[in-house]
């Protein structure tokens, strides 16, 4: 019963530990993220337009991460999508969460593929299980995720898997354009993160299809009630 409690955010007690649950999550997320930028073999692609961004402006990642998914969370907002307070961590906490390790110097930048591989993969496993434990905080989804559910139901006729190559491209080509790094990993990131994610699912008998995300109001409504 604690557990369906706290999955369901009807206290405010329950969302203040999902909070820190969406919080730490995408915190270690962002190390994930690291390593496959650390892996230097080529970055994913919504990463390519993040680094690119940074070099091109000569800011740091985070703030071009913070920048570019704010963005996409205003596109939601206009596309009526539903909105949680974890869009508003994730799009905080991850970027600056990579500039903290960035900072730290904890891996160095692999030099070869054997090394970067690896290193790499570890980075998606790690990318796969926090994103289990974010979402089970069920306050909302990542503002990318929601614009990708947001744009197939407007093209209904389009499979959301052609909207997803079709986002991922766009940020890879637009990232590129800026000075993005883009290598194997690239490749290694736009289809091995799908297939990871699933078989990280798996293992911990999570299908993200029955969670139910919280609404902004709704959030707000049961926090600041007496």
């Amino acid at each position: 019963m604690i557990h369906h409690s706290l999955r369901d955010n009807r206290t405010a007690g329950a969302i203040i530990l999902n909070i820190m649950l969406a919080a730490v999550s995408l915190f270690v997320n962002g190390f994930g993220i690291y390593l496959t930028i650390q892996a230097n073999i080529g970055a994913a692609p919504w990463d390519v337009l993040n680094l690119g961004l940074s070099k091109s402006l000569g800011i740091l990642y985070g703030s071009a991460s913070i920048a570019i998914s704010c963005t996409i969370l205003l596109i939601d907002i206009l596309l009526r999508e539903p909105i949680g307070i974890a869009m508003f961590i994730d799009a905080v906490v991850v970027g600056k969460a990579v500039d903290f390790f960035n900072w730290t110097h904890i891996v160095p930048p692999c030099r070869s593929l054997t090394v970067g591989i690896p290193v790499m993969t570890a980075g998606l496993v790690i990318l796969a299980y926090t994103q289990y434990t974010y979402m089970i905080a069920s306050l909302g989804c990542g503002p990318r995720d929601t614009l990708l559910v947001g744009l197939s139901r407007r093209f209904k006729r389009v499979p959301i898997g052609l909207v997803s190559i079709t986002l991922l491209s766009l940020a890879t080509l637009t990232g590129w354009l800026l000075g993005g790094p883009v290598g194997p990993g690239t490749i290694l990131c736009a289809f091995g993160t799908g297939p990871i994610m699933q078989f990280a699912f798996w293992t911990v008998h999570f299908n993200a299809t029955d969670v139910r995300h919280q609404r902004l109001a709704d959030t707000f409504r049961i926090v600041t009630a007496r």
